[in-house]
């Protein structure tokens, strides 16, 4: 599992592990991570140039020792200065001993133009908001230029515990982050600027429960529900359908092909669109009596394709287990009865349904995603799946790390996908996960079936849902 932690608490670790090592060994350990990383990308250091921008403080000055290994493997290296008093003294003065020039801001950007790499030390870790206005040409010219560009630690400008970028940012095509990730590495709309990014080990100790984390396939694996000797398909699970309408009978459609590939062992549909599940899906237990007559389930999906069917959403909302809510759902949905239900809801909205939950705009949910999907959880007391590149799974209980997710690929930007991810959701939530698993693992799964379906093509839900297979193969193997 990756983890990403908070500044405050990088800081904190950071300061205890100085006490017990001599000055500078920290800096020195990020400065070697640094130089290796950005030698493999330049491939022969000799004869290559190399552009640091420098702002003040400890991330200038990691760049700076950088710079200077780079400057006596034989690269020529300048750094450009955008505060020269309050540049990092001990790496400036490495750089010089080393070879290296020193420069201002007024010739940055014909060195640029002419650099193989970029390396971008202008705002550490501690920055907020875009960058300042004698630093946002320098983004440009790296952005413009044939360089590789290389951030270190953070990419300059963006927010490191937020992932909000909130102004001029460095574009790079690498990160070299020092001891953990950092939560703006892994959620958009920051995590488009990091590039690849690179974990270098200094040390530190960090404590158990992270701000955010990220599953990878053995966390996954150990999360699939995977049937005993003794299993049949009630002890399995049976989840519950009610979705579609006269006017939107594929989301029914789409969403218990989800459920079908999830886990569960049983797909009971109830609504109007009972002759096109049965006609694709003859397996499916139909019926056209409500929920309340349907049968034993063990979790509900509710509002995929609903139209205005508020009676049905709120009889689902009742059942004494676990409800996904999405789509029409979620807008039809009382709201009190969201947040007074003592079962586990897990509510699935995309930027467009949170904004309106919320009660602000769409360009504020994709700008502040993080913030965004642990409002929305505080305040329906539900945890939250917030559709997206990056996909964030929240618990009502602050203190809970926030699930990021980014296996996904932009062709699941696509009519009826989310459908298919409500389906497996709710399948795996009646197999028995928590809803923070049953979303965090339906996320993983649904985003690379997404991969396996499109293979660089567009793709259709359908296809989506046929990739869950070969996902799951891939995760348990």
């Amino acid at each position: 599992m990756r983890t990403a932690y908070s500044v405050e608490t990088v800081r904190t670790s950071e300061r205890e592990l100085m006490v017990r090592l001599p000055e500078g060994t920290l800096m020195q350990r990020a400065a070697a991570g640094l130089t290796a990383a950005c030698a493999d990308l330049l491939g022969r250091v000799y004869g290559s140039r190399v552009v640091l921008l420098i702002g003040s403080g400890d991330n200038g000055g990691d760049a700076l020792y950088a710079g200077a290994r780079l400057a006596r493997r034989g690269a020529g290296v300048t750094a450009v200065l955008l505060a020269p008093e309050r540049a990092h003294t001990g790496g400036l003065a490495a750089l010089r001993g080393a070879g290296g020039s020193v420069t201002g801001t007024d010739a940055a950007a014909p060195l640029i133009d002419r650099a193989d790499l970029v390396l971008d030390g202008i705002v550490g870790i501690g920055g907020k908001g875009g960058l300042r206005p004698d630093a946002a040409p320098l983004a440009e010219a790296a952005a413009r230029s044939r360089a590789t560009v290389v951030a270190v630690d953070l990419p300059s400008g963006v927010d490191a515990d937020t992932g909000e970028v909130r102004g001029p940012a460095i574009h790079a095509d690498l990160t070299v982050t020092f001891g953990t990730h950092k939560p703006g590495l892994l959620i958009d709309p920051a995590r488009e600027y990091a590039g690849t990014v690179r974990l270098v080990d200094i040390g530190l100790e960090l404590p158990q429960e992270a701000e955010v984390e990220a599953l990878q396939h053995a966390d996954v694996a150990r999360l699939l529900p995977v049937p005993g000797a003794e299993s049949d398909k009630y002890r399995r699970g049976v989840v519950g359908i009610a979705a579609g309408s006269a006017r939107y009978p594929g989301a029914a459609v789409l969403a218990v092909a989800g459920a079908l590939r999830g886990g569960a062992g049983a797909v009971r549909y109830v609504g109007p669109a009972g002759e096109a599940v049965l006609a694709r899906f003859p397996e499916t237990l139909v019926s056209d009596k409500g929920p309340g007559k349907a049968g034993r389930v063990q979790a509900w999906v509710v509002g995929p394709g609903a139209g205005d069917d508020a009676a049905t959403v709120a009889e689902v909302l009742e059942a004494d287990v676990p409800v996904l809510l999405d789509a029409d759902g979620l807008r039809l949905a009382d709201r009190e009865a969201v947040r007074t239900r003592t079962a586990p809801t897990l509510m699935t909205p995309h930027a467009g349904e949170a904004a309106a939950l919320l009660g602000v705009s769409r360009e504020e949910v994709e700008g502040s995603r993080l913030s965004a999907v642990r409002e929305l959880a505080a305040r329906y007391r539900a945890t939250v799946l917030l559709k997206g590149s990056t996909t964030l799974v929240a618990d009502p209980e602050a203190r809970t790390p926030v699930r990021v997710n980014a296996t996904g690929t932009s062709w699941l930007a696509t009519a009826g996908s989310g459908d298919v991810l409500s389906g497996l959701s709710g399948s795996l939530l009646a197999s028995g996960l928590a809803a923070r698993d049953a979303g965090s693992v339906a996320a993983y799964l649904h985003g690379l079936a997404g991969r396996y379906a499109a293979d660089g093509a567009p793709v259709g839900a359908q296809d989506v849902a046929e990739g869950i297979v070969r996902a799951w193969r891939d995760v348990r193997e």
